[in-house]
């Protein structure tokens, strides 16, 4: 039987359990750029692969990481519009968090706050899912950095790296293979790692990565093309030596 007769309401199960509307809005966020997670010993690093921009267009307006507070920064894979209005609402909620109860919010309530956004999307008519799958990094009021993922399901998970987007798995494989809590023990690491994972996919190099720096004192940096410029001729430079050691062993 078709499965096509059970995806034109997002309340509709198909006989086997699956909600095909939450399936197709997964598979925006695989059509999406790929977007790269790494938490540091005190430094959470988010890289995203960055579209080219057309000639005439604002780049400054093409932006795929952005705060949702002062210690909260969020990267993203999928649709750039739903993007928005999800930023818009997270933003609203650690306002009003900070005015009601006068503490910033954890990066877990925040989380968890865009997942029960995500989750209601899927259960109501008239409505579609959430085609995005957001990577929030940021520090906990101890200090403590954190990295959370949430799908358009409305499921989230803590992780120490992870990616999503266009070639996620390649990326996450290659994350698995090289994390290690030693090789992010410092930020000039952490970075390293993320842009390494990125490169695995992004052909064009640095003028289509951004990435974002989340330091202990809840400072944003937005590295500069001159900066990721030098982390990937760091990174060449490695990878040459390593292709010279294999061939000397042979």
């Amino acid at each position: 039987m078709s499965s096509s007769r059970y995806d034109r309401a997002v309340t509709v199960f198909s006989p086997d359990g699956h909600l095909l509307q939450v399936e197709y809005a997964q598979e925006a966020v695989r059509k999406g750029s790929t977007a790269v997670g790494v938490r540091g010993k005190d430094v959470v690093v988010l890289g995203v692969e960055k579209k080219s921009v057309a000639k005439l267009q604002e780049e400054r307006t093409v932006r795929k990481v952005c705060l949702l507070d002062d210690h909260i920064v969020m990267a993203f894979a999928g649709l750039t519009a739903d993007a928005r209005v999800l930023i818009n609402r997270a933003q609203i909620e650690c306002q009003s968090h900070k005015l009601t109860v006068e503490d910033p919010a954890t990066l877990e309530y925040i989380t968890r706050y865009i997942a029960e956004l995500k989750q209601a999307y899927t259960q109501s008519n008239g409505r579609r899912p959430f085609g995005i799958s957001c990577l929030l990094g940021g520090f906990d009021p101890d200090g403590t950095p954190r990295l959370y993922q949430t799908e358009p399901s409305g499921i989230y998970y803590e992780w120490k790296a992870n990616a999503t987007g266009h070639s996620a798995k390649t990326v996450l494989e290659f994350l698995e293979k090289y994390y290690t809590p030693e090789e992010v023990s410092s930020e000039r690491g952490a970075v390293k790692l993320a842009i390494r994972a990125l490169l695995e996919v992004v052909q064009s190099g640095l003028k289509n990565l951004e990435v974002a720096v989340m330091r202990k004192d809840a400072l944003l940096e937005m590295l500069d093309a001159e900066k990721i410029s030098q982390y990937v001729t760091e990174i060449e430079k490695e990878k040459e030596e390593e292709a010279e050691k294999k061939k000397q062993k042979k």
